[in-house]
């Protein structure tokens, strides 16, 4: 028999617990056929010859937002701003290059880093010279805007009221400051979107460009279709398109946004009460493409302080329900009812739930529906799962929950994080030890491009757990790198419901994987980080390899 490839002279780590380790490794038809002594003898139609390299399974990014990411790419990049003055210099450098009737568009911005102070629509007016400007915040849940684009939206018109879920912010004057939080987006993304799908699909190729070069395979991209999340209301086609041309680089799983679902009217027997046209769920695809859960935003953010907490934010003084300790983002018996009928209606579902208000909300609403409607091999997930108290662990367990933390969140902004909330609270904030103590898969996620998402670096912050100034956070909550390799493999297949074809290099799963130049597992924490990736393949072929690693016998 003659393979495809093999890849010889490696230290394999198959994060295979029957088998950890190999030297060498074949592959046909775009999977794993077996290591070391099952392949011996064997010739191939190419070889990757690894001079020592490390292998290990492709990484998986569990959550994250590619075409969002890839759109990125190509707008005013405001993440280096560390004044507001930069912010507008930015702005207005920008807006010089542009016609005059163009919108500014601008991404990454953390005004936590630039001054601590947001930008003002006045500003925003005379640094983009009477454009529209839109500036989006890095967390995705707020964004800042100049009159003229107010003025479109019918937001600047008397006894105008925010859309539910959403804030439009307000100066000391009572005058519209240019601030739009979560669903209030919607009031400049309605004049903007939809992108069309040729326009998704350049940006979905410029993303996983990019994953490839840091080992990424595999992804689930949060939230697509609808809400303030969707590009388009065809974004599935879209990434249809970009795979039918050649431009989706990696394997895509994508979640539905909720507000794509809508009432079906199918036979009471198919308890399918909501969902979308045709009964299309959960699980539809296949290896390079595939529908995900449905996604369900419960609250908002940490940055922004609108994320659902039991107790107020730092410097907050005020009940439960308040602006002080953030707000759902819809009516939470509506939110339950929607969780139990995707459940009903064969969805996994995705609840974004940062705060531990909207923790409870999310695991009481998937206690009633598997005890209404028991479906055991569902796999439901809390996305973020922010802030988590103890006792909200055991119920995790109990249910079998997956939760999906970003511990990349640490390094990029975990100083304002522990900021809001305080010394007394910080050992909940974006565990990782304690949910595997009590028997989780925790998988890796980036959330991308809400902060930077290499797999690498993001496997450190969960070995160091050092905040942007260095600082060490909840050092209780730290893991070992195997650990952190296995939640961007092992875990990140399990929370997509697809273990039994990646996550580890076992014989019949999917020949995706990435050459590394050092051994995270070897190597200082410090070091897992610069790592560098030397090749990437899907299904066995070399999707990246800018060294000619892999070559034709």
């Amino acid at each position: 028999m003659r393979l495809d490839l093999i890849v010889r002279d490696a230290n394999v780590h198959t994060m295979d617990e029957r088998r950890p380790a190999a030297h060498s490794l074949g592959v046909l038809h775009g999977r794993v056929v077996g290591l070391d002594e099952e392949i011996e003898g064997l010739d191939a139609e190419h070889v990757l010859h690894a001079d020592g390299a490390t292998v290990v399974p492709g990484f998986n990014d569990a959550h994250c937002h590619t075409a969002w990411f890839g759109l990125t790419l190509a707008q005013l990049d405001l993440s280096p701003a560390r004044s507001l003055q930069d912010v507008h210099d930015a702005v207005a450098r920008h807006a010089r290059t542009l016609p005059e009737d163009a919108w500014v568009v601008g991404a990454g911005l953390d005004h936590h880093k630039a001054g601590g102070v947001p930008p003002h629509r006045d500003a925003l007016d005379r640094a983009g010279g009477g454009r529209p400007v839109w500036l989006k915040h890095t967390s995705g849940h707020a964004c800042y805007v100049s009159t003229e684009v107010l003025e479109r939206a019918g937001a600047l018109a008397p006894g105008f009221e925010a859309p539910p879920g959403g804030v439009v912010a307000r100066d000391a004057d009572g005058r519209p400051n240019g601030l739009l939080e979560e669903t209030a987006q919607r009031l400049v993304q309605d004049q903007v979107l939809p992108y069309s799908a040729e326009t998704v699909a350049d940006a979905l190729q410029a993303a996983t460009r990019r994953y490839l070069a840091e080992g990424v395979t595999s992804f689930t991209e949060a939230g697509i279709g609808g809400g303030w999340i969707g590009q388009t209301p065809v974004e599935l086609a879209a990434y249809q398109l970009a795979l039918d041309t050649g431009r989706l680089h990696a394997r895509a799983q994508v979640m539905v946004a909720s507000d794509a679902l809508h009432p079906l009217t199918a036979h009471p027997d198919d308890g399918i009460t909501a969902g979308l046209d045709l009964g299309l769920r959960t699980g539809l695809g296949d290896d390079r493409l595939s529908v995900g859960p449905v996604k369900i935003f419960l609250d908002g953010s940490l940055l922004g302080r609108t994320a659902a907490v039991t107790e107020p934010f730092c410097g907050c003084h005020a009940g439960a329900g308040s602006p002080g300790n953030g707000y759902f983002q819809n009516d939470p018996d509506a939110m339950t009812e929607l969780v139990v009928a995707a459940h009903r209606g064969g969805w996994s579902v995705a609840a974004h739930a940062i705060g531990d208000r909207a923790v409870d909300l999310a695991l009481d609403a998937y206690a009633r529906a598997q005890r209404e409607h028991p479906r055991p091999r569902v796999t439901h997930r809390v996305e973020h799962a922010g802030i988590v108290r103890p006792e909200q662990l055991e119920r995790f367990a109990d249910l079998g929950v997956v939760p999906v933390p970003q511990l990349n969140f640490l390094p990029a902004f975990g100083d304002a994080m522990a900021a809001a909330l305080g010394p007394e609270r910080a050992g909940r904030l974006y565990r990782m030890r304690s949910f595997v103590d009590a028997g989780l898969t925790v998988p890796g996620s980036s959330d991308r491009p809400v902060a930077p998402g290499a797999p690498l670096p993001a496997m450190e912050a969960m070995v160091r757990r050092l905040t942007d100034s260095g600082t060490p956070f909840v050092p209780d909550e730290r893991v070992a790198a195997r650990t952190a390799l296995r939640a961007w493999t092992v875990g990140s297949a399990h929370a997509g419901g697809t273990a039994r074809s990646r996550g580890s290099l076992t014989p019949g799963l999917l020949a995706d994987l990435a050459v590394l130049d050092a051994d995270p597992l070897a190597a200082g924490p410090e070091r897992i980080g610069s790592t560098g990736v030397l090749a990437t393949l899907v299904g066995g072929e070399a999707a990246h390899d800018p060294h000619g690693l892999v070559q034709r016998r």
